[in-house]
């Protein structure tokens, strides 16, 4: 069994998972402002309806961004936190390669770009496309890309992209930074898609088959902007 959470779009998401990624439990609440006290009731919960002790998790899956600050933050901690005191491997799932998994299964989309908004003029940008795999659920994959405009800035696969900014290819784009760029003529766009941590967790396992998992002090955030989550005093700002 895989336990999955997700505390990065503006929620608190739990999910038990069998190995095959088929859902044991699944619980998510919107909202943001209870995250911190709401998530670790929620995995109790989540472990009393399944009638399973965190030991018998073979992993903990996590959103390790980009996204909110403190979406990412609270996730990381608590998987840490929960890794330390049951010695259980954690595995670290992209919020971009959520919002293509959740376009694949909720559209049938098998290339897509993901565009989620990061504020300050600029979102979070990613291309993915179905891949073969020895899953038995079909995960999107990540592949380095290009976005016109941007030939300061290196390939790829997630980056920061300015608003307003064109893609190369004519691909749909999915996530609610979709609309927040400029689109080539008739390119498609979903900017309804928020993944759980069902979907998170069916990426972990992929990953978790395919590479293992990592011990607690290897269980890390990504920002892409690595400034922003600082204090303005450890940005050397006034």
């Amino acid at each position: 069994m895989f336990l999955a959470m997700d505390t990065v779009f503006d929620q608190c998401s739990v999910a038990i998972l069998d190995g095959e990624g088929q859902v044991v439990f699944s619980q998510t609440e919107k909202g943001k402002r209870e995250q911190t006290r709401q998530i670790l009731p929620m995995i109790e919960a989540a472990l009393q309806a399944s009638d399973l002790p965190l030991s018998d998790m073979r992993a903990l899956i996590f959103n390790r961004g980009p996204g909110a600050f403190s979406g990412i933050r609270i996730n990381t901690a608590v998987i840490q936190a929960l890794s330390v005191a049951h010695d259980l491997p954690c595995v670290g799932v992209s919020s971009l390669q959520a919002i293509a998994q959740s376009a694949y299964q909720q559209y049938g989309l098998t290339h897509v770009y993901s565009a989620l908004d990061a504020r300050m003029q600029q979102v979070y940008f990613g291309e993915y496309a179905l891949a073969d795999n020895d899953s038995r659920i079909a995960i999107m994959q990540p592949m380095l890309t290009t976005a016109k405009g941007n030939a300061d800035e290196e390939n790829g696969t997630e980056r920061l992209l300015d608003y307003e900014r064109q893609t190369d290819n004519n691909l749909p784009i999915v996530g609610n930074g979709a609309s927040l760029l400029t689109l080539q003529d008739e390119q498609v766009t979903h900017d309804d898609i928020w993944p759980d941590a069902v979907i998170i967790g069916q990426i972990g396992i992929a990953k978790f088959m395919a590479e293992g998992g990592t011990e607690a002090a290897g269980a890390l955030p990504k920002y892409l902007r690595n400034q922003a989550w600082k204090t303005l005093k450890e940005q050397g700002k006034a």
